[in-house]
């Protein structure tokens, strides 16, 4: 196949929109004799005028050869190996280019041997070696499920075949340092000109193979602002179910790229348009299809809207915020429920969260450690009541009382309750900086203590032991 290649003429991308160490690395992999690439989302937010959040890089050159070239290089991953070139600020990722086509031919299934009637044979000298093992045979670098999921891709390819085994057109485009011009495989700038998120290849094959395509799909759809392709956007409807199939731990970084890029809203309605938020959190989309007091749930809508804002502004939004300002209306329901058949607050909150934890693991594993944040989150609440004496100082001097003064904030501003409140601590705050050594602790509040624990610690004093004492010098009789 040959490629579109459009010159620098007739493309905006400048070499000074590119990260110096990224054009540094291609630079040094050129005069190395290799073909050097930038490749993937960079590219296609150059030409779009968008600022790229990394800058990839694809080489002929072999993991061990990249290695050799820069000094600063650590190779990393087993599924496929792929070099980072460590840098001050910055770390950029060269892999080598890659195919999902292999010949290797497939491995057939070892019979057991058959029983054999033992044979009058004169036994072996003792001084005869042993019959060597078989040697084991090295796994396949390709490696599919019955249904086609790849499992293993871990093969090395050609320019063409990396572009064709990449997921869409827009993202399969590729800028070469050599002569600066833009390298088309797969009609990517047409789809690009026309606002088009196109699967390479067959749909159905595409989303069998990576059911974590069609999540990608609609986030990349939502934060661009284009639309699916119908061939792609029918097979993404009748596979939906499939997303299940992706393993839970990478489905949670994917939840924080669908919801943290600064139009996490508009995500949150194509994923319920399309069915898939169903699939990712399905206690969450059934509580989501109930009405409370006669009106649909808008919490999780507005909280996005909410955590847009901040992104936008240039504000860092830690994934327990973003999990606890979603869902925190859902689990306090929960909590709540709990309560009114009788249990301590406390408890009911701790089971509450457990439950949220173990309904979501089986699709999107959230971290133990981001659940507790959310259960302070959530606890921390009723602490904005005491507003006497010492309690508030000592409150907000609490490492976690940014996280829930934030969720006090939204729900405040959402619910329209608690307004004095929030205004009441917002003028404590401003009269109460924290000091210089209590920024320190601040950094701390991932650490979650015991909700248990409501006094300050204490450092237990050790006992100190009595000193030993030798025996008294004999005093030399006269």
């Amino acid at each position: 196949m040959q490629p579109v290649v459009i010159p620098r003429s007739s493309h905006p991308i400048s070499r000074k929109w590119i990260s110096p160490n990224a054009v540094r690395v291609l630079y040094r992999l050129k005069e190395a004799g290799h073909i050097a690439y930038l490749v993937g989302g960079g590219v296609r937010d150059l030409l779009l005028g968008r600022e790229p959040k990394d800058f990839d890089i694809a080489t002929d050159a072999r993991p061990n050869e990249v290695k050799k070239i820069f000094r600063n290089c650590r190779l990393i991953g087993r599924r496929f190996r792929l070099a980072h070139i460590h840098f001050h600020d910055e770390i950029i990722e060269v892999a080598t280019f890659r195919s999902n086509i292999t010949e290797e031919p497939e491995a057939p299934v070892p019979e057991a041997p058959a029983a054999a009637e033992p044979a009058a044979v004169p036994a072996p000298d003792a001084a005869q070696a042993a019959p060597a093992q078989p040697e084991r045979p090295r796994p396949p670098r390709m490696l599919k499920t019955e249904d086609g999921m790849i499992l293993r891709d871990n093969v090395f390819g050609t320019p063409e075949q990396d572009a064709i085994r990449r997921d869409f057109t827009v993202n399969a485009l590729f800028y070469s340092i050599a002569d600066y011009s833009v390298i088309d495989y797969v009609g990517g700038m047409d789809d690009l000109r026309s606002g088009l998120i196109r699967i390479i290849g067959d749909p159905v094959v595409r989303f069998t193979e990576d059911p974590v395509r069609m999540v990608r799909a609609v986030r990349f759809a939502s934060l661009l602002g284009f639309a699916i392709e119908e061939t792609t956007y029918q097979a993404l409807l009748e596979h939906r179910e499939k997303v299940a199939l992706a393993a839970p731990a990478r489905m949670y970084e994917e939840v924080q790229k669908l919801f943290l890029q600064g139009e996490g809203e508009k995500t949150f309605q194509m994923l319920r348009t399309t069915g898939m938020f169903g699939v990712l959190f399905p206690h969450i989309n059934a509580w989501l299809d109930t009405e409370e007091d006669g009106f649909p749930h808008t919490w999780v809508g507005k909280a996005l809207e909410w955590v847009d804002v901040c992104v936008q502004t240039g504000r860092k939004i830690e994934p327990h915020i973003l999990f606890a300002l979603m869902f925190g209306q859902y689990i306090e329901q929960k909590a709540g429920a709990m309560r009114a058949a009788g249990m301590h607050p406390l408890d009911a909150l701790d089971k509450a969260v457990a439950e949220f934890l173990g309904e979501q693991t089986p699709r999107v594993q959230i971290p133990r450690k981001v659940a507790l944040s959310i259960r302070d989150i959530l606890w921390n609440q009723s602490r904005f009541e005491k507003k006497q004496g010492k309690a508030p100082l000592y409150f907000l001097r609490r490492p976690g009382f940014r996280d829930a003064f934030e969720y006090l904030r939204f729900t405040s501003e959402l619910t329209g309750e608690r307004l004095e409140l929030r205004a009441w601590w917002k003028e404590f705050i401003k009269a109460h900086p924290p000091q210089p050594e209590e920024a320190a602790p601040a950094k701390q509040a991932g650490k979650t203590a015991p909700l248990h624990a409501h006094r300050p610690d204490e450092r237990k004093r050790r006992r100190r032991r009595p000193r030993r004492r030798g025996p008294k010098p004999q005093t030399p009789k006269a």
